[in-house]
């Protein structure tokens, strides 16, 4: 169990998270299939295991981790466009008049009712790791909309979440483009080969480098001329790796491979085993990084009554 992107929520006020309490709660909103007429469903999953008796809420050290499951029905816009298209020239064509706005909002909805049940279905779970002692909450996932999916799931289902997405006194965009500027990032952090680099006027461009030597004079050149830096790839020690942007989204995070196998040798030989070993791993290791960028990004700005 590795996170593959972080969105960070700080908890404004204490929140008792217990496993049992939080266990409860959950099973009030568990994760089921669509019905034939229903376009989408949302519920808590086990996180690991399978089957009724694999626990919604997975307990390590002073760290739980829950996963939230959507299942929808992918029903294609353009397939509801062509049927569409072909009832209302059907009904223009045999009773001679114009089908208007009203009517073909009705004949929309009745196509949808009636290709839903064919449609097909997708699943796609999200993971959120819950730090009771640090008062934050890890998403794992990079978009703004599922994290939220799952916060206000998480809400409902134990009453209350006061949460907001963690942000940092200096604009983030700033701190990466002084460290391309100077070529030298915060202690213990290195500068790799990728980055994002944006002109400030609404119209500006935007110039994405791969596998490029950031201290070249070319990347110094756009800097010069006012592009600022809005994603930038980044190492942290020797354990991780990932991708930062001026929203504070942590994207392609990779662990490095002797933490993964130090995991698998904590692990053993069950698969169960192994996943907790690579959490609670991982875990440890978010705990001591987390403050540290926050840091290198000019300290976290703290919500007031905190």
């Amino acid at each position: 169990m590795w996170f593959r992107n972080l969105l960070v929520y700080r908890l404004t006020q204490d929140v008792p998270f217990e496993a049992e309490a939080l266990e409860t709660a959950l099973a009030a909103k568990p994760a089921r299939p669509c019905a034939s007429q229903e376009l989408a469903t949302y519920g808590f999953v086990a996180p690991f295991g399978k089957g009724e008796d694999a626990p919604l809420v997975h307990a390590s050290q002073e760290f739980l981790l829950i996963a939230a499951r959507k299942e929808e029905r992918i029903l294609p816009s353009s397939v509801v466009r062509d049927a569409l298209k072909e009832k209302v020239d059907e009904i223009e064509t045999e009773q001679m008049r114009k089908v208007y706005k009203k009517e073909r909002d009705q004949l929309k909805d009745e196509i949808i009712q009636t290709f839903l049940p064919r449609a097909f279905i997708r699943r796609a779970s999200t993971y959120a790791a819950i730090m009771p002692k640090q008062g934050l909450i890890l998403v794992d996932s990079a978009s703004a909309r599922k994290a939220e999916d799952l916060l206000s799931t998480l809400r409902e289902a134990i009453g209350s979440l006061p949460v907001r997405p963690l942000s940092v006194k200096i604009a983030p965009s700033a701190t990466l483009t002084d460290w391309l500027k100077t070529q030298k990032a915060a202690d213990e952090f290195y500068v790799l080969d990728e980055c994002e680099l944006r002109d400030t006027h609404e119209d500006g461009g935007v110039v994405r480098c791969k596998r490029q030597d950031l201290t070249s004079e070319e990347i110094q050149l756009h800097l010069s001329t006012g592009k600022q830096v809005t994603q930038l790839a980044l190492a942290w020690q020797d354990k991780l790796s990932f991708v930062l942007d001026d929203k504070l989204v942590i994207k392609r995070l990779r662990f490095e491979d002797l933490l993964q196998e130090q995991a698998e040798q904590e692990g053993g030989d069950d698969a169960l085993s192994q996943q907790d070993a690579s959490f609670t791993l991982m875990m440890m290791t978010l705990v001591e990084f987390l403050p540290k960028l926050f840091e290198a990004l000019g300290g976290e700005e703290i919500p007031q009554g905190l």
